[in-house]
């Protein structure tokens, strides 16, 4: 099952166990619990203290638990092979149920041991999905850390009677105590802040608590990250409030474009930034979502961000990077039937979308390379472009137009998303030229048309925003706001990259400093200093 290579990265992560490991399997005669069996009778010839047995009873046919040798009530399953993007899983879950620390914040870890109640998830994955790992090691970290909580994962190819009974069309999807708790990717802090409600005061309180920045970045995206380095490294006192630090990267597959780096991905680059923000002095808030602005009353004043727990916090000067989000079509039955054949992520979701017809809306470069990616995958294509023609670039139009099983539809406008017990069935489509109405029959609808400043929040701020809803900035990304100024996809700055998005960071991080050095503080700062 393991290479060379694997096997001896794994050997050489074992070596930091602490304690026994027990594998306990639950097989088979099919192919799967036989490379099920093979995998484990490999891991455990990599070290003395981790064992494997294969007389486990659980119903799911393959599936093998991990789990602690001095505690037998912490313990994880795996049900299919943890391979492809989950092996790194699969790694730390052998770690941690070895002893090893986990690279978790000391008070996450707290709350994690103190959770109080029974928590049994089920969480279901796919082996292309690169948002699964953080919703997997966090649910595994759970159940390894606190015995009250269990934790399942599974691979949902090779348990694909059981996805469609439980109606699961897009991945990760989490069930928590039988019931559907979550779909999309969740880290370690935003499931605790789910179950765990009564930390929200706390950590508002603690919030609120914080003296006034000097620098405040709102966002954690490329454009934020940024920011918070050039500020931080100007001697500035720095804070980071983001709702999901890293953006849009979570929900970024391949990135080829980024001058200096052939390819990477999007959580690693995520990972890249969040480790480089951490080398310096820096204030990051995690989980922050903003919902207020409160400007300053008087130039050099403090201005105050009110989140969405209840804190508040206040900066002398504020950085706008809270960037954007896939556009929806807007249409009947698109929220109805979001996450139950309606889909935004072709490289999460395709997977469960196997030999099925789907479509794909939007015929720029996402939507393009999404069509290319499905065509492997599913068993037709129907990509459907508003425009009279396709706006992807030239080399994407031909290797498109080159695979058998994609259809190009031009001048269409998709009116409704059709379905038929909680499942998409197909879509209305008209088209724009004749007039002419009619319904493809289809099993899943990839929504590929760009993307929404995240502005809503601002609106009664005072501060100007462009007829799209995007904050209007000017060649320094200052707004019309004194001390506060904006960068990355949510401003009016054109070509939302992620390279753009550094610079334009960079560029307002600079600004904010030569803000600070021209200003006073406005009075009441200066004699509360």
């Amino acid at each position: 099952m393991l290479d060379a290579t694997m096997t001896q990265q794994l050997k050489t992560y074992l070596a930091n166990l602490r304690e026994p490991v027990e594998l306990v399997a639950s097989l088979g005669d099919d192919d799967k619990s036989a490379q099920t069996r093979e995998l484990l009778e490999e891991i455990a010839t990599l070290h003395d203290l981790v064992s494997a047995s294969f007389d486990g009873t659980d119903a799911r046919k393959p599936s093998f638990i991990i789990r602690r040798g001095s505690d037998a009530e912490k313990w994880v399953r795996f049900a299919g092979l943890p391979m492809g993007h989950e092996f790194t899983s699969l790694v730390l879950a052998l770690l941690w149920a070895g002893g090893h620390p986990p690279k978790v914040d000391a008070d996450l870890l707290e709350q994690v041991r103190g959770l109080e109640g029974d928590f049994n998830f089920e969480m279901y994955f796919s082996l292309s999905c690169h948002n699964c790992p953080d919703v997997v090691q966090a649910l595994t970290l759970l159940a390894l850390e606190n015995s009250r909580v269990t934790a399942t994962l599974i691979e949902g190819g090779t348990f694909q009677d059981e996805v469609e009974a439980r109606e699961v069309m897009a991945v990760p999807a989490t069930f928590l105590n039988g019931e559907p708790f979550y779909n999309g990717k969740l880290e370690l802090a935003e499931i605790l802040a789910k179950i765990d409600t009564a930390s929200e005061a706390k950590t508002a309180e603690k919030l609120s608590a914080k003296d006034p920045f000097e620098v405040l970045v709102i966002g954690g995206g490329p454009a934020g990250a940024a920011t918070a380095i050039y500020t931080a490294r100007k001697g500035f006192r720095t804070g980071v409030a983001a709702e999901r630090f890293g953006g849009q990267l979570h929900d970024t597959l391949g990135i080829e474009n980024l001058p200096g780096t052939p390819y990477t991905e999007g959580p690693k680059l995520a990972n890249e930034l969040k480790r480089h923000v951490g080398e310096y002095d820096i204030d990051l808030m995690d989980l922050a979502k903003a919902v207020k602005l409160v400007p300053a009353k008087q130039e050099g004043g403090l201005h105050t961000v009110e989140l969405g727990n209840g804190a508040s916090l206040k900066a002398r000067s504020l950085i706008l990077a809270t960037g954007a989000r896939w556009r929806n079509l807007g249409v009947p039955g698109e929220a109805e039937y979001r996450n139950k054949g309606v889909a935004y992520c072709p490289h999460c979701d395709g997977p469960l979308f196997k030999g099925k017809r789907i479509a794909v809306i939007g015929g720029g470069n996402s939507g393009v390379e999404a069509a290319i990616d499905l065509a492997g995958v599913v068993g037709h294509v129907t990509l459907i472009e508003f425009d009279s023609k396709l706006r992807a670039d030239e080399v994407l139009q031909a290797k498109l137009r080159s695979m058998a099983n994609v259809e190009i539809i031009t001048n269409g406008q998709t009116t409704e998303i059709l379905g038929a017990k909680g499942k998409v069935n197909g879509l209305r489509l008209k088209d724009r030229e004749s007039g002419d109405e009619r319904t493809i029959e289809l099993e899943g609808v990839f929504v590929q048309i760009g993307l929404v400043p995240n502005t809503e929040w601002l609106k009664e701020s005072g501060l100007e925003l462009t007829k799209h809803g995007e904050i209007a900035t000017d060649e320094e990304g200052r707004t019309n706001l004194p001390g506060v100024f904006g960068a990355g996809d949510v401003t009016d700055v054109p070509y939302k990259q992620i390279v753009v998005a550094m610079g334009e960071g960079s560029k307002a991080g600079l600004s904010a400093f030569d803000y600070l050095i021209r200003t006073e503080p406005a009075d009441e700062i200066a004699q509360a200093a």
